[in-house]
């Protein structure tokens, strides 16, 4: 018999269910994942040696968990993925509004279904992909909106005075009761709201309008800060940050290659690919080293960091840029060219956060500059690296390749050029040819 088929309170005595806290799962399900070699955050990379370590390390010490790291840096899917460490199904009372576990009743409504119908008290059943609770902390949330208020039209419907707690309607964290509750950006809550929270994490009671509910509510909280906005937009009030277990710095990808992974992993739906164009490994290389690039730039402000969205986005702008270039000429199939880099900037643009330098310069320009010092920084991986002269008669491997430019008229490389035109004008500078076959041969 499937545990869904129970339906009443009687039958789920009868089948010896126990009640188990929501930190009791999350740490008992991650312990039989750790013993078993099963990964529970799939999809999150560049964290295995730090982050992942460190939040389960928090989940075992039963913490609420603070994670703190710029924009982009998978804070909230981290969240997202504990749910898979919660059991698939759990009862709770039918009707409930803040899914009372039949054996450990919280709210007067349930307490009294049971007095009522004692073992005939009917079940219902909540799966853990339901688990999941998520507020934004904006300036504009109110108490009312997270802990509770005074409803005045059940108060009427009911014929109840203001001095009956059934006239309390729950906010979202009471109705989050055994599940996972995630406030993203923490430290844009106003401080009085913050000041709300300080019983919940503690002491397990609430306020409401002068009511003083005990409430035990059974909840893993997980917050999201960025660590700039402690001094730009709000701060975390200090007896708050007391309160919260574990707080755990994120960070950006540490190497290409694991850039690389997020990015392809993020776009392995693109059905583009399987089709008709391909994406050489020097262009995915290129493509993600302007994200490193711009984390260093001088034009980027490095408190607001460079969301790994901005590589996502880029690389799925990369490819419609090539889409876009075949459908013109009429053919199936193409290679990413390294002109198609400029219909990546819309995505660069609207990713970055300037300093004053770099806005004079304008956000365009920005874009162009940070292509061009990140194919600056790859091209001595390939290739000799461009060092200035100091001799007038010293000679570099460049010296043929210059001088068929003087000779020659040159070429153009325009964008609607088929690939049959687009190779044929580069196979016509010969010195070109003979410099790859020597350093990049085939």
């Amino acid at each position: 018999m499937s545990i869904q088929s129970i339906k009443t309170l009687g039958q789920l005595k009868e089948a010896g269910w126990k009640s188990k806290s929501i930190k009791d799962e999350l740490r008992d399900n991650l312990i039989d994942n750790i013993k078993n070699d099963v990964v529970t955050f799939k999809g999150i990379h560049g964290y295995e040696n730090t982050v992942i370590p460190e939040l389960e390390r928090a989940i075992l010490s039963k913490h609420n968990i603070n994670l703190l790291g710029l924009r982009g840096q998978a804070k909230t899917r981290l969240a997202r993925l504990m749910t898979q460490l919660l059991d698939e199904y759990i009862p709770f009372i039918g009707g409930s509004e803040i899914h009372d576990d039949p054996l450990n009743p919280l709210s007067r409504k349930a307490k009294q279904l049971i007095e009522e119908h004692g073992d005939n008290t009917p079940i219902e059943w909540l799966h853990r992909d339901e688990r999941f609770y998520e507020k934004l902390a904006t300036p504009d949330v109110t108490v009312a909106d997270l802990i509770g208020d005074i409803d005045p039209i059940k108060a009427a419907n009911l014929k109840l005075s203001y001095a009956d707690d059934r006239v309390i309607h729950y906010g979202m964290i009471p109705r989050a009761n055994r599940c996972i509750f995630v406030i993203n950006e923490l430290p844009d809550l106003q401080a009085r709201i913050q000041v709300a929270l300080f019983n919940i994490l503690q002491e397990g009671d609430i306020q409401i309008r002068g009511f003083k509910l005990r409430l035990q509510l059974d909840m893993q909280f997980v917050f999201t800060a960025n660590p700039e906005d402690y001094t730009n937009r709000g701060s975390i009030v200090t007896p708050l940050k007391d309160r919260i277990g574990s707080q755990i710095l994120t960070h950006y990808p540490k190497s290409i290659e694991i850039a690389k992974t997020i990015t392809q992993q993020e776009a392995s739906n693109d059905d583009r690919l399987k089709n008709h164009i391909h994406v050489p490994e020097l262009a995915k290389d290129l493509l993600e080293q302007i994200s490193f690039t711009a984390r260093e730039s001088e034009y980027v402000d490095e408190k607001s960091g460079v969301s790994a969205r901005m590589s996502i986005t880029a690389y799925e702008n990369l490819l419609s840029t090539a889409e876009r270039r075949s459908l013109m000429s009429g053919e199936k199939t193409t290679t990413i060219r390294y002109s198609d880099f400029l219909g990546v900037i819309p995505s660069i643009t609207g990713k970055i956060e300037l300093v004053y330098e770099g806005e004079q310069e304008g956000a365009a320009f920005v874009a162009q500059e940070l292509i061009a010092q990140a194919t600056k920084t790859l091209f001595p991986i390939y290739f000799p690296e461009i060092k200035k002269l100091t001799k007038a008669d010293e000679q570099t491997p460049y010296d043929t390749l210059v001088q068929w430019f003087f000779d020659n008229n040159g070429i153009e490389l325009l964008d609607e050029l088929s690939n049959e035109e687009y190779e044929h004008l580069l196979n016509e500078v010969t010195p070109l040819e003979d410099l790859i076959n020597e350093y990049q041969p085939m």
